[in-house]
Order: C-alpha cells, then sequence, then structure tokens
C-alpha cells in the first residue's frame, strides 16, 4: 500500500503529504500519529510540531524558512505563513569523504560513439549553422527551407495539422463549435524520404537575439558560448554567417574557439555578407559551403568508447512537490553512478543552490573550488537584490501551487539532482568541462538558459527533470525527460520518457530508477533511443547575457 505522509529526514520538522489529506482526518507516520487540522493537497507539508513566530523549518535535513505566524502541529505550511530562509555558509577546512556506489555491472559497458581529434567522443553528429547576430536570423531561415526537406532531416513525429479542413468548413457556413470540434491533427508515420548523409543527425540553426548592441562583454559571452557549440562532442562542424559590422566579430569567436582546442580542426565556414556582392551570392555559397561540410561530416561513424566518455548535464524545470522526492534523487543516483564510473556529470542552476551551498561547499576537493564556488554564488546573489530582486523569488507560481514554496524548499530537492560525489571544479557560463567528476555550472535557473549553458558546456546529454511539465529539449545534446509523478508522466506521455513516480508509489527505490536513468542513458549514447525531445524538434537555444535571471 502506498504510504500517504512522509518525512524526508530525520531532522524534518515538516511532513510531506503524498495524497490528498483533509480537515478532521488522522494519518500516522512511523508511531506518531497526526490530526490534520486543514485540507492539505498532495506535494505540500504540515507541521510535525507546533512553531511559534521566528522558528525556523527544517526540510531535507536543511533551514528553509521560519515562521510568520504560529502554526500548529497538522496544519498546512504556506506562503501565508512561512517565508524564505537559508542557513549562511562559509569556507570549512574539512575532508569530504565519499562512498562511491557499486558499478561493476557497468565496468565493462561501451556505447557507439563519434570520436573527435581533441579526444572527446560524441553520441550524436551534427552540423551547426551559427549567425554571429540576429540580423542573420532571416538568412538561417532560407538555408533551413533550402536543405532540411531535400537532404531528409525533416522529423517523422513532427506535429502535423490539416488546416485546411478549417477552411473548408468556414467557407460552408460551419459554426464556432463546428469548426472547434474538426479533427485536424494528421498520422505522421515513419518518413519515406531518404536521408542524403546517413552519419550526420541533422542540421541545426542556432538563431538567437543577441551579437550587438548588447555590452561588449555580452558578445565575447555570445562567443564563448557558440565555440562551446561548435567544439562540441556531438558537432561535426559548422557554418558561421556574420553581417559584419557587429560586436560579437569572428576574430573574437576564433579566440574563444582556440581557447577550448588549441588544435581545432573540424570543417569551419564563416562567412561575412557586408562583403558579399548580394544576398543571393551570399546565401548560395553559405548552402554550398554547408552541403560540402556535410560531405565530410558524413565520413564519421561511430566506436565503442568507454562510459567515462560521456558528459552529463543536470536540469530541472516546471518542478513541483516530488520532483525533490523522486526524479531529483533518482537522477543523483545516476549522477553517481557515471561519476564512479569515470564520467562527468554537470549541475547547473546556481540561484537553486540557495540554502546548501555549506553542503557543496565542504564537498569540493580543494580550498580554491570551495572558494570559486562562494564567490560565484555570492555575486550572483548580490546582482539580484542590487536590481530588487533576489533569490527569495525563483519559485515560479507553479512551483508554488505544487509545494515549493520557498527558495530554500526548491533548491533542497533542485541539489538532489547532483548526487553525492565530490565536487572536482566549479565554472563560470560558459566554461568547459575539463575534468571527470561532479561539476558545477553558474548558470541561471531559466531552463533553457541552463539546458543551452550545460550543452556549451560539452554535456553530450541532459536529463531534464519536470513534476508539471516542460516541453523544451537542447540543439546539439538529447535531452530525457524525467517525470517526477506518475500522472504526468502518463497526461504527457509525448514528451516524458522516464516516469519517476513509481518511487512515489513504492513500485521503484531511488537506486533501481537511478540504474534505470542510466540505462537509458547508455541506450541514448549508443544512437539506439530517440529521446522525445528530439523526436519533436524540441532545439531550444537561449544564450545568456549575464544579466539577473533567475
Amino acid at each position: 500500500m502506498q504510504p500517504r505522509v512522509l518525512r524526508i529526514h530525520p531532522d524534518d520538522n515538516v511532513i510531506v503529504a503524498l495524497d490528498q489529506l483533509n480537515t478532521g482526518e488522522k494519518v500516522q507516520l512511523q508511531s506518531d500519529i497526526y490530526n490534520i487540522r486543514q485540507d492539505i493537497p498532495p506535494k505540500h507539508k504540515f507541521a510535525q510540531v507546533d512553531f511559534l513566530p521566528g522558528d525556523t523549518i527544517i526540510m531535507y535535513g536543511v533551514r528553509v524558512g521560519k515562521a510568520i505566524y504560529p502554526i500548529r502541529r497538522g496544519e498546512a505550511i504556506t506562503t501565508q505563513n512561512i517565508h524564505h530562509d537559508a542557513e549562511n555558509y562559509n569556507l570549512r577546512e574539512q575532508q569530504y569523504q565519499w562512498l562511491p556506489p557499486l558499478v561493476s555491472r557497468w565496468q565493462n559497458t561501451t556505447f557507439e560513439g563519434y570520436y573527435r581529434a581533441d579526444g572527446k567522443v560524441g553520441v550524436a553528429n551534427y552540423w551547426l549553422v551559427i549567425p554571429l547576430v540576429f540580423c542573420e536570423n532571416r538568412n538561417l531561415h532560407v538555408m533551413r527551407e533550402a536543405l532540411v526537406k531535400e537532404l531528409g532531416y525533416n522529423r517523422s513525429q513532427s506535429h502535423r495539422f490539416d488546416v485546411r479542413t478549417l477552411v473548408e468548413q468556414h467557407r460552408a457556413g460551419a459554426t464556432s463549435e463546428d469548426l472547434l470540434s474538426a479533427p485536424i491533427t494528421l498520422s505522421n508515420g515513419n518518413s519515406s524520404q531518404h536521408q542524403t548523409f546517413p552519419n550526420v543527425d541533422g542540421i541545426q540553426f542556432l538563431t538567437h537575439e543577441g551579437g550587438c548592441g548588447g555590452t561588449r562583454q555580452d558578445a565575447q559571452t555570445l562567443c564563448a558560448l557558440f565555440a562551446g557549440y561548435i567544439t562540441h562532442a556531438n558537432v561535426a562542424g559548422a557554418t558561421v554567417l556574420s553581417l559584419g559590422c557587429q560586436n560579437a566579430e569572428d576574430t573574437l569567436l576564433i579566440e574563444e574557439i582556440k581557447k577550448r582546442d588549441a588544435n581545432f580542426s573540424k570543417p569551419l565556414y564563416i562567412l561575412e555578407q557586408q562583403q558579399s556582392a548580394s544576398e543571393e551570392e551570399f546565401l548560395e555559397e553559405a548552402i554550398k559551403k554547408t552541403f560540402v561540410g556535410l560531405t565530410q561530416a558524413n565520413q564519421v561513424e561511430r566506436k565503442p568508447a568507454p562510459l567515462s566518455k560521456l558528459v552529463v548535464g543536470l536540469e530541472c524545470g516546471g518542478s513541483d512537490g516530488f520532483s525533490g522526492i523522486s526524479a531529483n534523487p533518482a537522477v543523483g543516483h545516476a549522477a553517481d553512478l557515471l561519476v564512479a564510473l569515470g564520467g562527468s556529470v554537470i549541475l547547473s542552476e546556481f540561484p537553486e543552490l540557495c540554502g546548501v551551498e555549506q553542503e557543496l561547499t565542504d564537498r569540493c576537493t580543494d580550498q580554491a573550488t570551495a572558494e570559486r564556488f562562494i564567490t560565484l554564488m555570492r555575486a550572483y546573489s548580490r546582482r539580484a537584490e542590487e536590481v530588487g530582486s533576489g533569490f527569495d523569488m525563483n519559485p515560479s507560481p507553479g512551483n508554488i501551487k505544487d509545494g515549493l514554496i520557498t527558495d530554500a524548499i526548491k533548491s533542497a530537492g533542485a541539489a538532489k539532482k547532483g548526487g553525492t560525489s565530490p565536487v572536482v571544479a566549479v565554472l563560470d557560463y560558459p566554461e568547459p568541462v575539463t575534468k571527470s567528476g561532479l561539476n558545477l555550472l553558474c548558470t541561471p535557473g531559466n531552463d533553457v538558459e541552463s539546458t543551452t549553458g550545460l550543452a556549451g558546456a560539452g554535456a553530450t546529454v541532459i536529463l531534464f527533470t519536470t513534476g508539471l511539465g516542460t516541453p523544451t529539449g537542447n540543439a546539439v545534446a538529447p535531452t530525457l525527460k524525467i517525470a517526477s509523478n506518475t500522472s504526468l508522466a502518463k497526461r504527457m506521455n509525448d514528451i516524458i520518457d522516464i516516469n519517476a513516480g513509481t518511487v512515489i508509489s513504492g513500485e521503484d527505490t531511488i537506486e533501481s530508477k537511478g540504474e534505470e536513468i542510466l540505462d537509458y542513458i547508455i541506450r541514448t549514447a549508443q544512437g539506439h533511443y530517440a529521446p522525445k525531445a528530439v523526436r519533436l524538434g524540441q532545439d531550444d537555444f537561449i544564450p545568456w547575457k549575464r544579466g539577473v535571471s533567475l
């Protein structure tokens, strides 16, 4: 029988409702019986003890808030009776001890990957088309129309709708009710069009709104992000369109590429429109060079690679009150398994590490790494406060509605994605991963800004947990979606790959679900499983301009 309530950590003084609890009910947890004093929806919390104003609220074993008013045992914890509060953190001298999980089952497992000249191994093989400035976005659309369909890269499972039916019914005098009830979704099936380059997974067009008009720092950061994508293990080469007068100059891009790969040798074509005779000539040259690049990319074939070559990004979005109980800790266990196998994982979203800074600082492998984490966290927090915001304003209305009522509650659950391994490096956006183990990457909590940064840092696969449902993905890193609850997994089955709601129901443990997630990662890396986000063409790309984004 599924339990109805849960205390996450022995030190907690709040209890999570796993089921609807109604006023007057009595629920039991171990030997304690609680009289529920008001209706408490699933995922929300109630007081384990009586609180007075100023008392500390503990969840996940850390401070997540303070009581504003008296709260009686059995009463709901809400935005009206507590406010955000988190523990202070400082550098402490101590040696973190980690007991890795057993990984003998995967010790000799390999995946078929794409080897690059710099030693990285990709799980996919993409060609990129990049505008250095937003002025070139329209030219990218023209190139997409010219290349994608002709080369066989139309996604077979993208949604198709028959608007012609609506037009015909409207002309025939159909009512609004008739139009709203008319079926217009078309069956897709598998595309019968032959893919011209079977070893190239696709051409990705990274449109954006930057490159000029902002600060020079924005231009430098954008070029660094693009360099991360061009040198990415899942990328075979790129076509870059430049206008010629923008802040994000091609010289900055080359400089950033050389920082990441001094011996860079992938095919790279940079074209400047202001040096061309006409737009037609410019686009013709770009299309021809892209086609030639694709012929080169098609020569790369998959070869066996150890799991230590995997770089996995960790992300959450549309989180709910179950995210930190099921999906996030299951991803954390998968992350620990990968680290034990010699792989790299990246935990991002610094606003969602608020309240667990001390734990992560204590897990850093050396003082310099810990100091950098503290410096970046405090600088980010200070910038947010300077513009009248703060980490306490991070939870979205959807988060709050589903039980994540303070940033510390949200963060304590979000951090579970990072598992328990030592922190080997702290990266500022968009620095690349160079070490095996757990890396922390400074990004906003915004889903797409963060996943864009994860790929820019080198993540070859992204794990994305969600409790409310978030239809997003990444242009170069296949993104696996993990639902925190079974209801979501069933309702939005078209975007969810893995259901971690079975942890809530007791059908799975954190460990068994983490192992399942690792198996999905391996199948994805092999090219044997295409995540739903890939099938649906969810190729989101939003650069962070380093302003305050939570």
